[in-house]
This record gives structure tokens, C-alpha cells and sequence, in this order.
């Protein structure tokens, strides 16, 4: 499954949809596809966000035997939506999601 994150003030973002479920719960959403932000409530969802992936970050890395050149961290994943979600914020629109 894939995800199409849309707002008037950038261009579309789509994730994995395993991805994209995380970055809602991060958001304070529920994994409910489609959905919406409302442009009032955009800023709050950005600042959970950002407060989540910063959390993670400072995190211990889990030690799996996983090859560490593969690995894409939460954080860099979520740089195309928090764009997003600023830009959004910026010009008052809302954020949508299908």
C-alpha cells in the first residue's frame, strides 16, 4: 500500500503505507486512510512530528544483524512530510492524506 500526503502549498508525498500509518501515529492521527488535518491543526501535528522523530533519534540504535548501508532511519523518512507539513502550516491550508 502506498500513501499520498496532498496540500495546496507543496508538491505530493507519497510513502510506503507502513511508513506513513508511523508518521500519522507520530502526528497524534489515527492510522485511518484517507484522512485530514485541518489547516488550524497543522501545526500542532508537525510539532508532534518533529518531537517524535527527535525522541527516536536519541534512542539506542537496536542491534540487529541487519546491513547498516540499507538502513533508512525514521528521521530521514520523515523530512519529505515535515517539508510538507511547514509549508503547509506557513500558507494555512489543510493536509490530506489517501
Amino acid at each position: 500500500m502506498l500513501v499520498t500526503f496532498t496540500t495546496d502549498a507543496h508538491a505530493n508525498i507519497t510513502m510506503f503505507g507502513d511508513v506513513a500509518l508511523a508518521m500519522l501515529k507520530m502526528m497524534g492521527h489515527s492510522k485511518t486512510v484517507p484522512g485530514a488535518i485541518l489547516a488550524a491543526d497543522v501545526p500542532m501535528a508537525l510539532n508532534r512530528l518533529k518531537t517524535a522523530i527527535s525522541a527516536e533519534k536519541s534512542s539506542p540504535p537496536v542491534d540487529d544483524d541487519k546491513d547498516e548501508e540499507l538502513i533508512v532511519s525514521m528521521a530521514d523518512r520523515a523530512l519529505p512530510l515535515i517539508e510538507l507539513l511547514t509549508a503547509a502550516a506557513k500558507a494555512e491550508c489543510n493536509v490530506m492524506w489517501k
